[in-house]
């Protein structure tokens, strides 16, 4: 009788209490694969270290064509006149959005094949490709030597980190009548910066412009020359 007493108690704790629970943590890298096209200018003299300016294009500019990217900003500027740099403009295929970590990979592969002056390398970008720059910016804040975002937009998490970029000289363009992306956006970016006691940055609402405010910007010698003038402090060659 003991017997099956203590084996039914046996059984029992075996197939009565056999559910367990338990916790952890596991390390999942997810992978997606991103194609840019791209253009690069180069400079007459590629003997020398030269500045390189990132050009990131707006969603009219999406696709294959890469003769897109030249529509508007340096490239165009460059047909008629000469940049003493390396102009770099990626291109986003047109059911897709930028990939910020994928534009970095090809800075850095121009960076490899090309003799850049690392202090010297600047960012720019016309409306999604102003929030391009701005996330640019944000991911790699010693990277760039300034920033020049044109009718871009800021997301709002990225607000709550305005100080982390304070230090890089910064112009922000927006046109006042821009009915796709709000003025307001360049106006709150500009005020989180000021907060942060940025030293170099200034904000251009153009009164009579449109969503088209990069007219203006990229026709214009003065913002090249303002971007040249530009070092990175405190760099590691």
């Amino acid at each position: 009788m003991k017997y099956r007493i203590t084996l039914f108690v046996l059984l029992f704790s075996v197939f009565g209490f056999a559910q367990s629970e338990t916790t952890g943590k596991i390390n999942t890298v997810i992978m997606s694969k991103y194609e840019l096209g791209y253009a690069l200018h180069r400079p007459a003299n590629t003997k020398e270290k030269k500045p390189l300016i990132v050009f990131i294009s707006g969603d009219g500019e999406k696709g294959t064509d890469i003769e897109k990217v030249k529509i508007h900003g340096p490239f165009k500027y460059l047909k008629t006149h000469q940049l003493d740099a390396y102009v770099l403009a990626p291109q986003c295929k047109e059911d897709e959005n930028w990939d910020i970590e994928s534009i970095y990979q090809l800075i850095q592969k121009v960076q490899k094949e090309n003799k850049i002056d690392s202090e010297r390398i600047y960012v720019t970008g016309l409306s999604s490709g102003g929030w391009a720059s701005w996330n640019l910016a944000f991911s790699h804040p010693d990277l760039f030597a300034a920033n020049v975002p044109v009718a871009g937009f800021v997301d709002l998490i990225q607000l709550e980190h305005a100080c982390e970029i304070a230090n890089i000289p910064t112009r922000i363009f927006h046109g006042l009548l821009d009915d796709v992306v709000n003025v307001n956006y360049a106006i709150t970016i500009y005020k989180e910066l000021k907060k942060c006691n940025a030293k170099d940055v200034k904000l251009t609402i153009f009164d009579d412009a449109n969503h088209d405010s990069w007219t203006k910007v990229y026709d214009n010698q003065e913002i090249y020359d303002w971007m040249f003038q530009q070092k990175k402090k405190n760099t590691n060659k």
